[in-house]
C-alpha cells in the first residue's frame, strides 16, 4: 500500500514522465506511477504501480482515493482516446457520465475538465514544473548560434500569433518565417507540424538556406499544471529536418526534456535556441 504524503504521477505520452520520475527517485521523494494505457512509454509502465484505462475515471479516482496521495501530478501528453487506449465498451459504459462530462470540448477543456473532477474528489493537483523546476526554460537559456534580425521578427510575430488562437484552443506552437506562417500546431502535435513543414519545403538544409522558426509557449490562460509546453532532443532534430534557423521557448513557460542534449544537439546542427520573455498570464500557476 501507498504510504499516506506521497506523490501520485498520472503518466502519459512522450519522455516528460520519464524524466520527471527519474527525478523523484533521485532526489528520494515517496511517489507512485499510475501509467495510462495506450499512451505511457513501455519502460515506465513496467514500473508502474497500476496501469489504467483513460475511460475507467471511477478506477482512476479509486485508486488515487486508497493511495491518499499529499499530490497528484499529470506528466505526459493525453489526448483523445485511441483505440490502444481503450478496454472496451465496458468502460464507456460504466463511466458514461463522467466521460461526457469530461471529454467535451477541446484538449484543453478535457484537461481541465479532469483537474476540477480530482479537486473535487479531494486531490491536490500540481504541475510536472514544481516537483521539478529545473526543466523549465530558464532566462538565460541559449545555445551557441542566435536569432537574426529576420528571425527575431518571427518570434515577436510567434508569439502573437499564438496570443490570438488561443480561444480557440489549438496547439501551443507555430513555425513562422519573418512575417509568414508556415505552420499552426494542431491536434498532431509539434514533432507531425515540423514534419510537415519538412514535406512543404524540401530544400537543401545547409545553413545557408535555413529559414524560419518554431515558437512554441503556453496558450493564453493555460492551466500550467496539466499541460505545460514540452521540448526535447528531439525536437531539435524536427526543426533541423525542417530546414528551420532556430527554436524560441517560452520563458518559465516551456518544459525541457533533456536541456543538455537538447543545446548540444542545437549547437552541432547550428541553429539557435533561445527562451523569449513570457508577458501572457496563464491559470492555475
Amino acid at each position: 500500500m501507498p504510504a499516506e504524503g506521497s506523490i501520485a504521477v498520472l503518466a502519459g505520452s512522450g519522455r516528460l514522465p520519464v524524466e520527471l520520475v527519474d527525478h523523484l527517485d533521485r532526489t528520494g521523494a515517496s511517489f507512485r506511477i499510475m501509467a495510462l494505457r495506450g499512451f505511457t512509454d513501455r519502460v515506465l509502465t513496467r514500473r508502474a504501480d497500476v496501469v489504467v484505462d483513460l475511460l475507467d475515471i471511477r478506477r482512476i479516482l479509486a485508486v488515487l482515493q486508497s493511495w491518499r496521495p499529499a499530490t497528484v501530478t499529470f506528466a505526459g501528453a493525453v489526448s483523445r482516446p485511441r483505440p490502444g487506449a481503450i478496454l472496451g465498451a465496458s468502460s464507456f459504459l460504466r463511466n458514461r457520465a463522467e466521460i461526457q462530462r469530461v471529454f467535451s470540448g477541446g484538449d484543453d477543456k478535457l484537461l481541465r475538465g479532469a483537474v476540477k473532477l480530482l479537486e473535487e474528489h479531494g486531490q491536490r493537483v500540481v504541475g510536472a514544473h514544481e516537483l521539478a523546476p529545473h526543466l523549465l526554460a530558464h532566462p538565460d537559456l541559449h545555445s551557441r548560434a542566435m536569432p537574426s534580425r529576420q528571425d527575431e521578427e518571427a518570434i515577436r510575430t510567434g508569439i502573437a500569433l499564438l496570443d490570438a488562437l488561443s480561444e480557440f484552443d489549438v496547439g501551443q506552437g507555430a513555425v513562422v518565417e519573418g512575417m509568414r506562417v508556415l505552420a499552426v500546431e494542431g491536434p498532431e502535435g509539434t514533432d507531425s507540424m515540423l514534419r510537415r513543414v519538412a514535406r512543404l519545403r524540401r530544400w537543401p538544409l545547409s545553413r545557408r538556406g535555413r529559414s524560419g522558426v518554431l515558437v512554441k509557449t503556453l496558450k493564453k490562460d493555460q492551466d500550467i499544471r496539466v499541460d505545460m509546453p514540452v521540448v526535447g532532443p528531439r525536437t531539435v532534430r524536427e526543426a533541423t529536418r525542417a530546414g528551420l534557423a532556430g527554436i524560441a521557448l517560452g520563458e518559465g513557460a516551456t518544459l525541457i526534456v533533456d536541456q543538455a542534449e537538447m543545446l548540444r544537439q542545437a549547437d552541432r546542427q547550428n541553429i539557435f535556441v533561445v527562451s523569449v520573455p513570457m508577458t501572457r498570464e496563464a491559470a492555475g500557476g
